[in-house]
């Protein structure tokens, strides 16, 4: 299974907690990216840019193979259509849904976190840009506005339970 959603969705928090529930394996495809290419997200995106970035999570998910895990990617690997092919071959994609203005109480480091974005874009645009995206590629969908860790865990549990 493999979570998608912008950043600040919660995707590795409750990757974690969701991959104890189910007896899982838990899978954070940013750590995989650093571990390949021997840096930081942010680095790779300031050294190299969006695009070489965008290149290198694609490879990165595309080296996944596996079973009985939850996978979070990052909120960039639906901008790369052959990386979301392949997580849709590994299993249920399920899109974290989070409204865009506790999004923006809830990411405050855009320049620093390693958030894949165009110069001159801001945290409105992106999420406009992926939101579409996230809709298209989910076989689930669940929302995660003003919810707590449990609250989203317990929703995710039902929303694949319930298929």
């Amino acid at each position: 299974m493999t979570l998608i959603g912008m950043p600040g969705s919660g995707k590795s928090t409750v990757g974690v907690v969701l991959a104890k529930a189910l007896g899982y394996h838990f899978l954070d495809a940013d750590l995989l990216i650093q571990a390949r290419e021997g840096a930081l997200l942010q680095d790779i995106l300031d050294r190299r840019g969006l695009d070489p970035f965008l290149d290198a999570e694609r490879d990165a998910i595309l080296s996944i193979s596996c079973r009985r895990t939850v996978i979070a990617p990052g909120g960039s690997c639906v901008l790369r259509p052959a990386a979301m092919e392949h997580l849709k071959d590994l299993g249920r994609v399920l899109y974290l849904r989070l409204g865009f203005e506790e999004l923006a109480l809830r990411v405050t480091n855009l320049q620093s976190r390693g958030i894949a974005f165009a110069p001159g874009q801001g945290l409105r645009e992106v999420y406009d840009q992926r939101a579409p995206l996230y809709e298209r590629w989910a076989d689930l969908t669940v929302d995660v506005e003003g919810q707590t860790l449990q609250q989203t865990v317990s929703a995710v549990l039902a929303a694949v339970n319930s298929r």
